[in-house]
């Protein structure tokens, strides 16, 4: 069996490339998350007849032989899939036009456009296969609604290209202003009037900021329309929105950024969300809202320095291993230690790699086990200075998908962080 599916919280883009991708893969199951976004259950009421969608409770995942992903590429993202992770004899083909992502896949087409869409539209046409015009009306609202008709910065021609190819194919644009047309109620005229009132600039980096903090009751819709006026009203390069749900401790961050130098993504991934250059967001629970906002601050400005230092939030002393220790041993380690890998040195206590469980994946025949540490390990050591921030940590790990990283004081080791001890701080988690 063939399955496609998308991300949870499902857009337009999601549902385009979902269909899209059945087009490529005859025969595949279209898997369609029960978590869908507003627009899109409105567009489904009417038009869910024409399109044979699975929801995740009808796969049967022991008869997935192929996993199509399209819109995301991290597991965590995916509803229901969770058996599927760790399947060793599963194909798996990516299709996405974000640049961050966990899922290793054996086909990836990963390429920078406004829309994922974009990239399956761009393979029908190689292949030449037919579409309705309903067909070509659904890709052209997930390409319009994933790069704000055209007009967010991670627009590019391919995107122009493929809505003209769309348009040919009689793509109707009375159905995309019915169904993309965001709702703007007194809710959400009262936050931006809120907002506005409130309003704060500042100078980072060269570049207008404003961030703004709102407590808000219950799920609110279109923050990201709200925010978006926001940005253009007070005038500012970037702009992000902090909206805390006091009642479910829940916080909503929401970031749009008109300058190419302010990747709104990247930061967002910070933050455990993820989005595009010019758009982006995260949902955090728990979360002190004046720790996101100094994250934000810091990692705009490119700040190294804050009030916290790694040597504050490290873990110390380190466990190494030598780099003859044998396989078997180190597995026996990290799972004494609970820990996901451990740096390796040499005699002369330098480090000189880091062998982790992702590096057991190359581990292939028994007598592996029985040799030394050296022949598996990964070489290219991303180290970091102890007088360096958290947020400095984030974003190596993030930059190099590491999971820890040793810190160093005049070229020695004396400690290291990982994810987890990374978080403690932007969580607001750190001990009295």
């Amino acid at each position: 069996m063939i399955i496609i599916t998308t991300h949870k919280g499902a857009d337009f883009d999601a549902m385009a490339s979902l269909v899209a991708a059945t087009l490529i893969y005859p025969g595949a199951r279209p898997v369609l998350p029960t978590s869908i976004n507003g627009n899109l259950k409105t567009f489904l009421s009417i038009h869910k007849d024409l399109f044979n969608f699975y929801s995740p409770s009808d796969i049967t995942l022991d008869h997935v032989k192929k996993l199509v992903v399209v819109d995301t590429h991290s597991w965590d993202r995916l509803e229901g899939m969770d058996k599927l992770k760790d399947r060793k004899n599963l194909d798996i083909v990516v299709w996405d036009h974000h640049t961050e992502g966990d899922i290793e896949a054996s086909e990836k087409h990963l390429e920078e456009s406004g829309a994922t869409v974009t990239l399956l539209i761009n393979e029908i046409k190689k292949q030449r296969t037919l579409i309705t015009p309903i067909q070509a009306t659904l890709f052209l609202m997930g390409l319009y609604e994933d790069t704000g008709n055209m007009t967010f910065p991670s627009t590019l021609a391919n995107d122009a290209y493929a809505a003209g190819f769309l348009l040919d194919r009689r793509a109707d644009l009375n159905i995309l202003s019915t169904f993309l047309r965001q709702a703007y109620g007194k809710k959400q005229k009262d936050i931006l009037f809120e907002m506005i009132q409130k309003a704060e600039r500042s100078e980072v980096a060269g570049f207008s900021i404003s961030i703004s903090r709102m407590d808000i009751e219950g799920r609110i819709q279109n923050l990201a329309m709200v925010l978006q006026m926001y940005r253009e009203i007070v005038n500012v390069d970037v702009a992000f929105g902090i909206f805390k749900d006091v009642e479910r401790k829940k916080c909503m961050v929401i970031g749009r950024s008109n300058v190419d130098e302010v990747n709104i993504g990247l930061l967002m991934r910070s933050l455990g969300g993820g989005g595009h250059p010019g758009a982006g967001s995260a949902l955090l629970h728990g979360v002190n809202p004046d720790t996101i906002e100094e994250m934000l601050m810091e990692l705009i400005s490119g700040n190294q320095y804050s009030s916290i230092r790694l040597s504050d939030i490290m873990s110390y002393p380190v466990v190494t291993v030598t780099e003859d220790t044998k396989i078997e041993e180190v597995a026996m380690i990290l799972r004494d230690m609970g820990c996901t890998g451990v740096p390796v040195i040499d005699k002369d206590e330098n480090v000189v790699g880091v062998i982790s469980r992702r590096d057991f994946k190359k581990v292939r025949k028994t007598n592996h086990m029985q040799s030394p540490v050296k022949a598996f390990m990964s070489r290219k050591v991303v180290t970091i200075d102890h007088n360096k921030s958290a947020v400095e940590a984030a974003k190596l790990m993030i930059k190099h998908d590491i999971g820890r990283l040793p810190v160093m004081k005049d070229g020695r080791l004396i400690g290291i962080i990982t994810r987890s001890d990374a978080m403690m701080y932007f969580y607001d988690l750190l001990p009295d």
